[in-house]
């Protein structure tokens, strides 16, 4: 069923879904009208955007019913002042009845979506900080959203699929959109705001492996990634809830690729690492790895260290996960430490250089790694 007007999408839909429900249901053609003539929707294709040269003239007389041909028409106008025209096949009393029951119906839908959106627009702007916060409370009233409930927010990032797409799979997930709300961000990123019980965050961490899997079993390629913010108590803190979703999402992109779901109360050195100052991080690099000694290992010698770490320093399971000799282990290690002068096998010295390695990933991410040795201020006498 094909459709021309600049309604918004949902209460384009809703439109659309009342109209094929009447035609259904009567069994009888049936549509609405814009202001200008033009047919919007009809259960006869052969109509959609045609002109209809008397629902003019009606809509300019100021009467609010008519009869004209075999059709009736009724007008009406919505909560943002548009008028529309709905029509039906027939004219005897049953025909005019079914039309009441249409308009009623499409003009109950359109109040519903433009009231959908103008919520939608609020949480938002609760969520960018772009309300006041006085007024929030009085907003919530007005669209009935309940201030005082324990809130999650959950930023959901896709960068390879449109908006709609990324709505209609998580609509399927929210239980109850009373009381969840499904945000679209931007082209890329859509927050899930989950109401939970007091203390219940574990059905947060189910919802987000439960979206996780839907996009997955959707697109076995889909590269979603989900940030986790913590609970808020009040509609107004959600922000703050944002924010957290928004960082974890960030840091858990720079340190942990391989890891789809990050939670801010989880995020380890990372977090630390992140709220460093670019300047300072340098000087520490240039401190663990002078001389830019990290840029000497090769890729051989760094997949060597990564393993190691990832098998908490064990020697032996590392050289058996490489498919090297112990003894080959122990030289690359040797000359990592040669290279470095930090032993990997001795404790202190893996951690700093695992934490200098972090340091270095976290402004390869941001900034390129883009650093002269003439600007290094700290360095001249």
């Amino acid at each position: 069923m094909m459709t021309c007007c600049d309604l918004g999408g949902n209460a384009m839909e809703k439109m659309i879904r009342c109209v094929e429900k009447a035609a259904e249901f009567t069994g009888l053609v049936c549509g609405i009208i814009d202001n200008t003539g033009k047919v919007l929707i009809c259960s006869d294709d052969s109509l959609t955007n045609s002109d209809d040269h008397f629902a003019r003239e009606f809509l300019l007389s100021g009467n609010d019913f008519a009869v004209s041909g075999r059709s009736c028409y009724r007008s009406f106008t919505d909560s943002l002042g548009n008028e529309y025209v709905c029509f039906m096949q027939g004219t005897d009393d049953h025909s005019q009845a079914y039309l009441n029951l249409l308009t009623g119906w499409v003009s109950e839908s359109i109040y519903d979506a433009n009231t959908e959106v103008n919520r939608e627009a609020l949480l938002k702007n609760i969520l960018l900080e772009n309300e006041l916060p006085g007024d929030i409370p009085l907003k919530a009233r007005e669209f009935k959203i309940p201030y005082a409930a324990r809130r999650v927010a959950l930023l959901v990032h896709l960068p390879h699929q449109t908006p709609m797409e990324n709505l209609n799979v998580l609509r399927q997930l929210v239980n109850d959109q009373r009381t969840d709300f499904l945000l679209s961000m931007d082209e890329s990123n859509v927050v899930v705001l989950k109401e939970i019980a007091a203390e219940s965050y574990k059905q947060v961490e189910g919802l987000a492996k439960d979206i996780l899997a839907a996009f997955k079993d959707a697109d076995p390629e889909s590269k979603i990634s989900i940030g986790v913010g913590m609970p808020a108590d009040t509609l107004r803190e959600c922000a703050k809830s944002y924010r957290e979703a928004s960082l974890a999402l960030t840091v858990g992109t720079i340190f942990d690729q391989e890891t789809p779901i990050m939670y801010y109360d989880k995020l380890g050195l990372g977090r630390l690492i992140y709220q460093l100052p670019a300047t300072l991080c340098y000087m520490f690099l240039d401190e663990v790895f002078p001389n830019d000694a990290y840029e000497n290992l090769d890729s051989e010698t760094l997949l060597t260290i990564n393993k190691f770490f990832e098998n908490n320093l064990n020697g032996s399971e590392t050289a058996r996960q490489l498919f090297v000799h112990r003894n080959t282990l122990v030289y690359r290690l040797d000359k990592v430490q040669k290279i470095t002068n930090l032993d990997l096998r001795n404790f202190d010295d893996a951690v700093l250089f695992k934490l200098a390695a972090m340091v270095r990933q976290y402004l390869e991410r941001q900034n390129g790694l883009n650093y002269d040795r003439a600007n290094r201020w700290w360095q001249h006498n």
